[in-house]
């Protein structure tokens, strides 16, 4: 999605990267600003990324991300701030981010088998390594819901489809049906550009997360709860396996 920050983000397209060389462009209290970023700052349930700036043989860990003006990378505070104009080797943590992303995938594997077979849409979610919940507009529990979305939702990952992300204008992609998966448009109308997360022949829909490229890398994904959130809301959490 388009962005006035200076930051190029370059995880929205090689969700793959983990190292990248880049300048610091602020340094300050309020955090550090890379002309060049793979770090995820976070958004749509999905939690920042962790990691690490490389500079002049020191490491300065990155512990969060606070989104303004620009992304400001968070240091820990007893790490020190490379200068203004200090080139810098960052690099995510691999171990949280791939997690995160299999985490993600399966929440979208998650929401296209309940809409598909249930009709329903989603009304908030929020995920952390491994384990995440979706809240659903879903008036009644079904007898056997719980059973069956799980092994629905397990049938989709053995089916390794592809998942493939772009980016499309936004009448173009707003004309695509059902491209809002939740029951209020989260895309704020001043964006021109929205990135699309496809998962073929299952999901698609407007999404600025990260994720794997395929549903088989999701893993295993669990039921192990289904909560009444009262009004006709249904709190569904899961949890990621090998």
């Amino acid at each position: 999605m388009t962005t006035t920050h200076r930051t190029q983000r370059l995880e929205l397209t090689d969700q793959t990267l983990r190292e990248w060389e880049a300048v610091v462009l602020d340094s300050g209290p309020g955090g550090i600003v890379l002309d060049r970023s793979a770090f995820y700052p976070g958004g749509g349930g999905q939690p920042p990324d962790h990691g690490v700036l490389l500079w002049q043989g020191v490491q300065t860990r990155i512990v969060g991300i606070r989104k303004g003006d620009d992304l400001y990378l968070l240091p820990h505070e007893d790490d020190p701030l490379p200068p203004v104009g200090t080139a810098v080797r960052g690099a995510v943590e691999d171990e949280r981010r791939t997690s995160l992303m299999r985490t993600h995938s399966g929440l979208h594997i998650l929401c296209g088998v309940v809409f598909r077979d249930y009709g329903c849409l989603v009304t908030g979610g929020n995920m952390e390594p491994g384990a995440a919940r979706m809240d659903f507009n879903l008036p009644e529990v079904p007898a056997g819901f719980k059973e069956a979305v799980e092994a629905a939702c397990n049938t989709e990952i053995q089916a390794d489809r592809r998942i493939d992300v772009k980016t499309l204008p936004r009448a173009e992609a707003f004309a695509i049906p059902d491209i809002i998966r939740t029951a209020t448009n989260l895309v704020p109308p001043e964006v021109e550009d929205v990135r699309i997360v496809d998962i073929v022949g299952l999901d698609t829909q407007a999404d600025g997360g990260t994720h794997v490229a395929s549903t088989r890398q999701v893993g295993r994904l669990q039921v192990a709860k289904i909560e009444n959130k009262g009004r006709g809301f249904r709190r569904v959490r899961v949890k990621i396996l090998d």
